[in-house]
């Protein structure tokens, strides 16, 4: 029970590694505050959640919708009383060259994947500094590794990490620490809300298991653990790290 009392502010927390996160921290003793648009898939996780004994709150927003922001982590605080972790998980993926990224593309990309985590460390700094907790953020592969084909996601995610750099050394002395993950290619609807059928869908996947050295993709599962440990005091002296989480990826060239 690492996080009994704590209370974790998990964005995209409808599935994914978002939900797979909500149901380990909430395992582990955790109120959680389920965050993301799909109001029925928040639901549901919310009722589990509480049935097996958890405190748990549906935050209905937009990551994108930065106005509303200051008022979506006020109503975490009035219910939990507190914030100890933020995990931005909420994100999406989208196929471009640098020759045909369409603008809009390009801008969505960056609102939801980057601004979106830099506008929320902002909101949730002066609630996070009371109980020196920390922030931890899902970047990808891409972010340290350029792919062909996906120029707006893979500049996204070098972004968020070098935020993630920047945070880690201007919040340290508020004892808030800052880190991210970078998984792979990991089972999630990530590619299918994309653009991908589930045909192409089911061909990307066994084509992974030959671009990751360790022969397979990864599960959410195995991202959420992560997550907990970069959370959890375990790594109290663990800031400003982009942790690859991706059966080796990042050691391969491009095939």
């Amino acid at each position: 029970m690492r996080f009994a009392d704590k209370v974790f502010l998990i964005t995209g927390a409808s599935s994914g590694i978002g939900m797979a996160t909500a149901l380990a921290a909430a395992s582990e003793g955790a109120g959680v505050a389920l965050a993301g648009r799909n109001r029925a898939a928040l639901d549901e996780l919310a009722g589990k959640l509480r049935n097996a004994g958890s405190d748990a709150l549906v935050v209905q927003m937009d990551v994108t919708e930065f106005e509303h922001l200051p008022g979506k982590v006020s109503e975490v605080i009035s219910h939990f009383g507190r914030l100890d972790v933020l995990v931005n998980a909420a994100g999406v993926i989208a196929s471009g060259s640098v020759e045909d990224t369409s603008a809009e593309t390009w801008s969505t990309m960056m609102a939801i994947n980057v601004d979106s985590v830099f506008h929320l460390m902002q909101h949730t700094i002066p609630h996070l500094a009371k109980n020196r907790g920390s922030i931890v953020t899902v970047s990808s592969v891409t972010g340290t590794r350029a792919f062909p084909n996906l120029a707006a996601y893979c500049v996204s995610k070098a972004a968020v990490d070098q935020l993630t750099r920047c945070a880690a050394l201007d919040l340290a002395e508020k004892g808030i620490r800052v880190n991210a993950v970078n998984p792979g290619v990991v089972r999630t609807n990530l590619h299918r809300r994309g653009g991908m059928d589930e045909e192409s869908y089911s061909r990307f996947l066994e084509h992974s298991k030959t671009t990751h050295p360790l022969g397979r993709i990864g599960e959410p599962e195995e991202i959420a653990a992560a997550i907990l440990y970069l959370a959890s005091d375990e790594a109290g002296w663990v800031t400003g790290v982009t942790l690859n989480i991706d059966g080796g990826r990042q050691l391969t060239c491009a095939r």
